[in-house]
């Protein structure tokens, strides 16, 4: 894989940063795509900590300039992203009847839009090299969870956008995979309890209580599950949703 060059999007910080890390020690040098420029600098100097190559570049996934503009300089600076993990998320949570229409366009726009325009400006490279993976991020509330309409919908958009992909580029030798996160100890989740106004220790133990395997999943967790559709050796896996949840729904 040492000469693979992947993009991961909202690589800044959790499940994003670790990805980044764990690809880098699978060889493959990184972009670490964020919003902020200056907040992928922590990544990249934890990818250059293993050994790694990486470059921060900031881009809003939501903006098809941005979205080219980031794509072209990662072409130049690493070479042409034949893996991209579509990482880059937001929550705005809220019962129905008070989200607010920005809320519900903001989390689409992100998880979905932002989707949509990364993988059509990467799938080129991929095409031409004949060779690719796909990973985006799902999650369990993709199933259904209160106060998350708009996040639900761009999760459970997102697994039919994996499979629609793995049947259009399967034949250039282009996977597409999906992994669906159960709770996870994140930034994300952190503002979750912040917002029910829980104690984080106690929202966590609460959780982890409901997960078969009885603790709360880390984001190196989601980082192996992506090594393993990235990998060479996955390359008659494509189209699969996966659910890295520490048992069938949590």
């Amino acid at each position: 894989m040492s000469s693979r060059v992947a993009i991961v999007t909202g690589a800044a910080r959790g499940l994003g940063s670790a990805t980044a890390v764990r690809l880098a020690q699978d060889g493959l040098a990184v972009a670490v795509l964020d919003l902020d420029e200056a907040s992928a600098k922590a990544t990249v100097d934890a990818v250059a900590g293993v050994g790694g190559s990486a470059v921060a570049v900031g881009a809003d996934v939501s903006d098809p300039a941005a979205v080219e503009a980031a794509v072209a300089r990662v072409t130049e600076e690493l070479g042409a992203p034949t893996v991209l993990v579509n990482n880059a998320g937001i929550t705005r949570d809220n019962l129905l009847f008070k989200m607010s229409e920005s809320d519900w366009d903001a989390v689409l726009g992100v998880h979905l839009r932002g989707s949509f325009l990364m993988t059509k400006a990467v799938q080129k490279h991929m095409v031409a090299a004949g060779w690719g993976r796909i990973v985006n991020l799902s999650s369990t509330s993709a199933l259904g969870n209160r106060g998350q309409a708009n996040y639900s919908t761009a999760k459970a958009g997102l697994q039919g956008f994996t499979k629609t992909l793995a049947i259009e580029l399967g034949r250039f030798g282009v996977t597409a995979n999906c992994i669906a996160p159960g709770f996870i100890a994140s930034d994300m989740t952190r503002a979750t309890a912040e917002r029910i106004g829980q104690d984080w220790e106690a929202y966590v133990a609460q959780r982890a209580a409901a997960i078969p395997v009885a603790r709360a999943g880390e984001p190196e967790d989601i980082a192996n599950a992506v090594s393993f559709f990235v990998d060479e050796r996955a390359g008659f896996v494509s189209g699969q949703v996966l659910y890295v949840a520490g048992g069938p729904r949590a």
